[in-house]
């Protein structure tokens, strides 16, 4: 049985700044998530980055592909938006009440390469199902949202009642004990960087938090271990996002 699986239990994935991750970072963030260039200068300051590394980074964003350029004004491209709407979704998720459905994706097309199995996986994983066995991927229809139409090209869209408990299933399709242990290892490092007035280290550690959340299977309440810290890291989230509001008006973190 395949389980989701980030960094080891405890671990805290903190990557180091540089002037792309930091603009990116804000502009992820923003609704709409655009800055004109003098505003992105002004926002990158506090986090020790000055204007001319930060006007080339934006030079070689746009050359990339990660930015769109109008006049003064920097947006995301639309594949940086689609990285914007799964963060959105894993910091505030849309759930609804479950009654004991599970979605489930029996994946039949065939002859695709490995670069295609491995797109489609990930895009299944983004999607927060799990793999139960090969080409079997399911997890309880509490999210308000539908599975995407083109999924019947390469396979079949049920909906389940496993027969199995509904909690053991959940437990050995997603590590919950180790996302749950890195949480809280984030949760500890968030609060002791908040007692150094040093922004830069703040915005590395609220980036892994955005980064964790993306894991988090957004499970209904009643297949959770009663001590689940996720409400707990978005509520710590939020409050960082207040704090930038100052800094950056209407905008907020992103990962």
């Amino acid at each position: 049985m395949r389980r989701n699986v980030s960094e080891q239990p405890g671990e805290v994935d903190l990557r180091q700044l540089s002037a792309r991750s930091v603009v990116l970072s804000l502009l992820l963030g923003a609704h709409p998530p655009e800055l004109p260039v003098k505003d992105l200068v002004r926002a990158v300051a506090p986090f020790g980055v000055g204007e001319s590394t930060v006007r080339a980074a934006l030079s070689r964003m746009v050359a990339a592909g990660d930015l769109r350029r109008t006049d003064s004004v920097h947006r995301l491209s639309d594949r940086l938006l689609a990285r914007q709407v799964r963060q959105d979704e894993a910091v505030r998720p849309r759930t609804r009440a479950w009654g004991g459905e599970w979605e489930m994706v029996v994946i039949t097309a065939t002859g695709r390469g490995p670069a295609e199995r491995a797109d489609l996986r990930a895009r299944l994983a983004t999607l927060r199902l799990a793999e139960l066995r090969e080409g079997v991927w399911l997890r309880p229809a509490n999210l308000r949202r539908p599975l995407p139409d083109d999924l019947d090209d390469v396979g079949q869209c049920y909906e389940a009642r496993p027969a199995r408990p509904a909690a053991e299933l959940a437990a050995n399709l997603w590590p919950l004990d180790a996302w749950a242990a890195t949480a809280r290892a984030l949760l500890d490092h968030v609060t002791h960087v908040a007692r150094a007035d040093r922004p830069a280290e703040r915005l590395t550690a609220f980036a892994a938090v955005v980064r964790h959340l993306l894991a988090d299977p957004v499970l209904p309440p009643e297949l959770l271990p009663s001590d689940w810290p996720g409400a707990e890291l978005r509520t710590a989230y939020a409050d960082y996002q207040t704090e930038l509001a100052d800094t950056v008006p209407q905008h907020t973190l992103g990962a």
